[in-house]
């Protein structure tokens, strides 16, 4: 049968981005199952495709028996001179689908079954792009919000940003550039689910090393981060080089490299601290910004510390809300308690 498809096929390809070989592989599927209502005994479906030379041919190979047995494979001299009158018993003949009922066959099934494989590839191509990206920023256009979340378009393909990884307060509008960092990839039954966050510890420490080269070439090492997105962050640092402030490199001229990532945070405040293995001065160091006079070990065992505080830094030591002190107590990975003097 003498059919004009290459194009159309090529056309297809070059829209979804998937090799014409997978279409090409999705269409002789298609074939094979329409077929099988012609083909009613459970036929071995051969489907000879080259539409790059307009040919298709849909066929299965019986023998002639005297008496068929497997009607799959076999058929009986009478019906196999119906195709060939020459036949002979023990013969094996190509049983061809007939040009006019391969032109009617179930052509709404052939054309779901298409449409199932190039979406299955186009979802298999999104995976294999995105799933080894999980931990990095990406930049997407605000396309649509639903149910309070919002679509983002990250290389023509969609990413959820949920709103429970949004930062507090944040407002996009549609047509935005959102920045965002993929933390999953999921193989959902409607495609890959790109999940993005703003929230994430992660996203916070992928920033810092954007913008600080100090960080990104592995000179100066992020310790530990916690955050209360969109209020206040702590990072602790440390050093790699001796001639490298950690604090200051992070921190930058003026403050413009901290700024610029408060800024992409909507504000929130971020302490750079430096680490120590030192639990008592690590916790001193987290407190920041207020002074802290003395920091006492309370239990070992409990993890429990006590910071001992001047008067005029009391409010400062525990925060609004006692996020300061709750965020130090998470970067120390011990319980403190403020004591003023």
């Amino acid at each position: 049968m003498k059919l004009n498809v290459w194009n159309t096929i090529l056309q297809l390809s070059k829209e979804r981005g998937v090799k014409p070989s997978v279409i090409i592989s999705a269409i002789e599927e298609s074939l094979r199952v329409a077929s099988a209502q012609y083909f009613s005994h459970n036929e071995p479906i051969t489907v000879s495709f080259r539409p790059e030379k307009g040919e298709l041919r849909v066929f299965a190979v019986k023998r002639v028996v005297e008496k068929p047995q497997d009607l799959s494979s076999e058929f009986s001299l009478d019906e196999a001179r119906k195709i060939r009158p020459a036949a002979a018993l023990g013969e094996k003949i190509e049983v061809d689908l007939p040009a006019d009922t391969l032109g009617r066959i179930s052509a709404r099934a052939a054309k779901q079954v298409i449409l199932q494989k190039v979406r299955d590839a186009e979802r298999e191509k999104v995976y294999v792009e995105f799933a080894p990206r999980i931990g990095e920023i990406v930049a997407g256009t605000v396309r649509r919000f639903e149910n309070g979340n919002i679509l983002l378009e990250v290389s023509k393909t969609e990413a959820l940003y949920p709103a429970w990884e949004m930062i507090p307060n944040e407002k996009f509008s549609r047509g935005d550039t959102v920045r965002a960092l993929i933390t999953q990839v999921q193989k959902a039954t409607k495609g890959p689910q790109i999940l993005v966050s703003r929230s994430h510890p992660k996203f916070l420490a992928k920033l810092l090393e954007l913008e600080i080269p100090e960080i990104a070439n592995g000179n100066i090492e992020i310790k530990d981060l916690v955050r209360q997105p969109g209020e206040r962050a702590k990072v602790s640092v440390l050093s790699r080089e001796r001639d490298i402030d950690p604090i200051g490199a992070c921190i930058g001229v003026k403050g413009n490299r901290i700024l610029s990532i408060s800024k992409e945070l909507q504000g929130e405040k971020i302490d750079v601290i430096l680490w120590s293995a030192q639990p008592t001065s690590y916790a001193k160091a987290a407190l920041s910004p207020a002074r802290i006079d003395k920091v006492l070990l309370i239990d070992d065992t409990e993890k429990t510390m006590q910071a001992i505080v001047p008067r005029d830094q009391l409010s400062l030591a525990i925060g609004k809300k006692g996020i300061n002190v709750k965020l130090a107590s998470r970067l120390v990975g011990w319980k403190i308690d403020i004591k003023q003097v």
